[in-house]
């Protein structure tokens, strides 16, 4: 029994097709956007690089350009053969077509789905990018002497003034590393170098921030420099004052504006790959009504259109049946070809020149 059967007149059957020729440029429209969206996708992770660590990121942004180049094709295609498909006749050059390309199409659609689910489960890949990446970003803070990192200190206080956020996971990250030049160091003051013979790993290291994690929005001046330390600063408590630093860490707030981006971009995907299923199931039932018009030979008469001729459960029986007799094909062949005696038997004809055997000459009676 046909599924989700449909009865087609000659009218409907044409309206059907001109639906679909539209349908199909529309797609062409869905496929420029998918295109667009991996590539603004692609362009935001560039613009921070080299704040993240190296990972397979940017296969989501390919994969989405890759899939709308190829829905563009796929859809003026489509386009084309539902043009051609209000003539019965002209049916005729795509009917042979028409099936393969419905299979095309569902395995394409189902590669939409693929990218939309991908947008949504980036999180946690992103987030270790960015774990690693912005802990060297901080590291090399001070390096803007160095070629090849002199530009950091310049995208790590942007970062923090565009963000709103002060250090990885807070300002307390700034704390355990030597964040300012040696160039910029007094060493003949004493207390520098106390600071540093203090450490381990002989580092400068000290209870303060740079300038960018400053919150402009607070009514006091910025305290930067020895946050931890209550006397140095007027009606001052660390432990209980408001700081006038940024509370967030950049980390989460970069994985809070990525995920907005993903999660927006999946909806979108999501939404399209609806559309291109709808487009395909269309196409389907246009399929198997004209086919059915070419079994009854009247341009003019009702025919069925449906999506599968038999049961779900009958189609893939089926098909496993198909695929399970082509086996058992091949491995008869195979074991043929092994027990043909006369397969790679080297021949025991010795021939004259250019392996041409020599004429018998009739003895004589």
């Amino acid at each position: 029994m046909a599924v989700l059967k449909v009865k087609f007149t000659k009218t409907k059957r044409d309206k059907l097709a001109q639906v679909l020729w539209v349908l199909n440029w529309i797609s062409v429209v869905t496929g420029l956007i998918l295109f667009s969206l991996g590539l603004f996708l692609k362009v935001e992770l560039e613009k921070r690089r080299e704040l993240m660590a190296e990972r397979e990121l940017h296969s989501v942004p390919n994969m989405l350009i890759t899939v709308g180049l190829i829905a563009c094709a796929i859809n003026f295609l489509g386009g084309k053969i539902c043009y051609d498909c209000v003539d019965t006749n002209k049916f005729l050059r795509w009917k042979l077509v028409m099936l393969p390309y419905i299979i095309l199409t569902f395995f394409f659609t189902l590669c939409i789905l693929v990218g939309a689910l991908m947008c949504y489960s980036m999180r946690g890949e992103l987030e270790e990018a960015l774990v690693v990446g912005l802990q060297d970003a901080m590291r090399f803070y001070k390096d803007t002497d160095t070629p090849g990192r002199c530009f950091l200190k310049r995208t790590v206080d942007l970062l923090q003034i565009q963000f709103q956020c002060c250090g990885n996971t807070g300002h307390r990250d700034w704390f355990q590393i030597q964040w300012v030049s040696n160039r910029y160091l007094d060493m003949s003051c004493k207390e520098v170098v106390d600071r540093i013979r203090s450490n381990v790993e002989g580092k400068y290291l000290m209870d303060g921030v740079p300038f960018s994690c400053c919150n402009v929005n607070s009514p006091r001046p910025c305290i930067q420099y020895q946050i931890t330390n209550n006397s140095a600063h007027y009606n001052y408590d660390y432990q209980s004052e408001e700081l006038n630093l940024w509370k967030r860490g950049c980390r989460q707030a970069l994985l809070e504006y990525y995920t907005s981006i993903m999660h927006s971009i999946g909806f979108i995907v999501l939404i399209i790959w609806l559309f291109e299923l709808s487009v395909l199931t269309g196409v389907r039932y246009l399929q198997t009504a004209l086919e059915n018009v070419l079994r009854q030979g009247d341009p003019e008469c009702e025919s069925d259109g449906y999506l599968l001729e038999t049961s779900l459960a009958e189609t893939a029986r089926s098909n496993f049946n198909i695929i399970k007799s082509l086996g058992k094909l091949n491995q008869i062949n195979t074991t043929d070809s092994d027990r043909d005696p006369n397969i790679n038997r080297p021949s025991t004809a010795h021939y004259g020149p250019d392996n041409v055997p020599p004429k018998q000459i009739p003895l004589a009676s």
